[in-house]
């Protein structure tokens, strides 16, 4: 890792054009046949380049990312995650409805671990491993002084993945945390999705606590 904490900034590192996911590419024109004023495309990473926290979701959402181009913004997703952005000092305001809003992170950086928007939620194992490389070279810049935190079980797999470390050392759990050799520490939580919020499988105090988990490491 990188101590200095400076973000790379290349193609390596997220690329707007990217098609080489064949079912995905394909998903997208259809979604943009429907929605011509959606965004449609690669979501690029959102927040201070040289963060210290950096989140790590699944992939933009239909209505959300998917439309407006930036990660869980407009989706219900978002209304919790930047809700304790907020309360912890990691952002300036507590919602996101647009990529054109005052809305501005501070010391924090979100990314998914699938740019592009799947087909119901769910990208296939092919899809997840193409689009590690550029999560690999996003963890590349991020310094050991930081902390991560991983949005679900298959954020969590691809920054394990993307390290080139072990899966069956490093299993996933809710409150989980991994100091990950030469690297950051790993913080994981169950997604901030609206399944996991209604079925209160995350409820919004034990996503409290995690976010209180982040700020006191990163203190």
């Amino acid at each position: 890792m990188r101590s200095s904490g400076t973000w790379m900034r290349s193609e390596s590192m997220f690329d707007a054009n990217c098609r080489q996911c064949p079912r995905l590419a394909d998903f997208l024109d259809a979604v943009k046949k429907k929605h011509a004023d959606y965004y449609c495309g690669p979501v690029k990473p959102f927040g201070d380049t040289d963060a210290t926290f950096v989140i790590v979701g699944l992939a933009p959402g239909m209505h959300g990312a998917n439309r407006t181009g930036r990660p869980f913004t407009g989706d219900h997703a978002g209304i919790l995650l930047y809700q304790m952005l907020h309360r912890y000092g990691f952002a300036n305001l507590d919602h996101s409805e647009s990529a054109e809003d005052d809305l501005r992170l501070i010391n924090a950086r979100i990314t998914n671990a699938v740019k592009c928007l799947p087909p119901d939620n769910k990208p296939v194992g092919a899809e997840i491993n193409t689009c590690n490389q550029f999560l690999a070279n996003e963890l590349a810049e991020v310094s050991d002084k930081s902390v991560v935190l991983a949005l679900g079980g298959i954020a969590h797999r691809a920054i394990i993945k993307a390290l080139g470390l072990r899966q069956a050392e490093y299993k996933f759990g809710h409150a989980a945390e991994h100091q990950l050799p030469e690297s950051f520490l790993l913080l994981d939580s169950y997604h901030c999705s609206r399944y996991n919020t209604n079925t209160r499988r995350l409820t919004p105090e034990m996503f409290d606590l995690i976010f209180a988990r982040a700020r006191e490491l990163l203190s």
